[in-house]
């Protein structure tokens, strides 16, 4: 079992920035990838970056250049810096990892880009 909880998200203005921890249970030397999905109301969970244990990452299309995805493996906390951010990046967003054929998922945080 792998547990993972998020922080970091809230109410941040057109522009503004964020910065979302995941925190997981184990060491994520031993999870093949990790990685941001998030969710609208009214709208399937898509996702917006993976990191594999290699380092390799990428983003959905939409958040290319804004967002960043990094790993800190003694901390087995992934980040998602979120810049420029937009109303429209208003979502649930959940850390997912992958391990030995398992998928687990976070709790989800809140992000809200409003003026």
């Amino acid at each position: 079992q792998v547990q993972l909880v998020e922080s970091g998200g809230g109410l941040v203005q057109p522009g503004g920035s964020l910065r979302l921890s995941c925190a997981a249970s184990t060491n994520i030397f031993s999870i093949h990838a990790m990685g941001w999905y998030r969710q609208a109301p009214g709208k399937q969970r898509e996702l917006v970056a993976a990191i594999t244990s290699g380092g390799s990452s990428n983003y959905a299309d939409s958040v290319k250049g804004r967002f960043t995805i990094s790993r800190d493996n003694a901390k087995n906390t992934v980040y998602l810096q979120m810049n420029s951010l937009k109303p429209e990046d208003t979502a649930v967003y959940y850390c997912n990892a992958k391990r030995s054929g398992a998928t687990y998922w976070g709790q989800g945080t809140q992000v809200t880009v409003s003026s």
